[in-house]
């Protein structure tokens, strides 16, 4: 199975199906070179995507490929199913879900400036959110701090807050009480963002629908567990850091 993101945040995504489907073997494609995704143009993104993984497919041959990533699932994994025939699974804000559990009925995505830009959100929201007031929160730093963070660089507290800090509204007596993680970077951060919000909220983290929709998809799939340790393909060529390279380890990644 090849699992792909702009960089380290898929492995949020990555935990979440190994632990579901730890008979497979994984492939994670992190394409840092190329990091972050967030605020490049669409027609070059979407060349640069297809390419990428393209070139992965060939050299891997998956049975299933997990697209973790928000921004290249909502802008590319329709031009990635017209080019491969292998099944993807991609990652889209959590829209319905938050909204059938909040109870204010105020909701915020929080996600990168271009997966909250795109016609396929509002289109989410249109279908899903009717009976919710929702906000589009874009933000240009959080992922790149994501990565920092994991890279044993902490960012400071006022940084990450003042990011978060529009996802926060009251009026008429409702506030926000759902927020829509729609980078799988964010989830890497969630113990900040509890500490720093405004107040408590639910903080909804779309890895364990993906897991539960990769086995669903590999339901009559069966193979013996692999010996052989899942793989991280950087596409810069670099090797990791001391503390990613330990969190790595900590995920099985040999």
């Amino acid at each position: 199975m090849l699992i792909f993101d702009s960089g380290v945040g898929g492995l949020t995504v990555f935990r979440e199906v190994a632990a579901a489907r730890p008979d497979a073997r994984y492939i994670y494609i992190a394409d840092d070179a190329g990091f972050p995704y967030g605020n490049q143009p669409e027609d070059k993104l979407i060349a640069r995507i297809v390419n990428v993984i393209g070139d992965a497919i060939a050299e891997h041959r998956p049975d299933l490929v997990v697209i973790a990533c928000n921004t290249a699932s909502v802008i590319a994994l329709a031009e990635l199913r017209k080019c491969y025939t292998v099944p993807f699974v991609g990652t889209v804000p959590a829209i319905k879900p938050a909204c059938a559990q909040s109870q204010s009925k105020r909701i915020a995505v929080l996600g990168t400036q271009a997966t909250v830009s795109r016609e396929y959100t509002r289109a989410l929201i249109r279908e899903f959110a009717a009976s919710c007031d929702v906000v589009l929160v874009g933000s240009p730093r959080l992922a790149t701090i994501a990565e920092l963070e994991l890279s044993g660089l902490p960012v400071a507290d006022a940084d990450i807050a003042a990011e978060i800090a529009p996802c926060f509204v009251e009026t008429d007596n409702r506030r926000t009480d759902t927020v829509v993680l729609a980078c799988t970077h964010y989830p890497l951060l969630t113990a900040r963002f509890r500490a720093l919000a405004p107040w408590p909220v639910a903080w909804i983290d779309p890895a364990p629908a993906i897991a539960r929709r990769v086995n669903d998809l590999l339901h009559e799939w069966k193979t013996a567990a692999l010996e052989a340790p899942p793989l991280i393909v950087f596409t810069s060529g670099r090797s990791p850091p001391a503390p990613l390279a330990a969190a790595l380890r900590g995920l099985g990644f040999s």
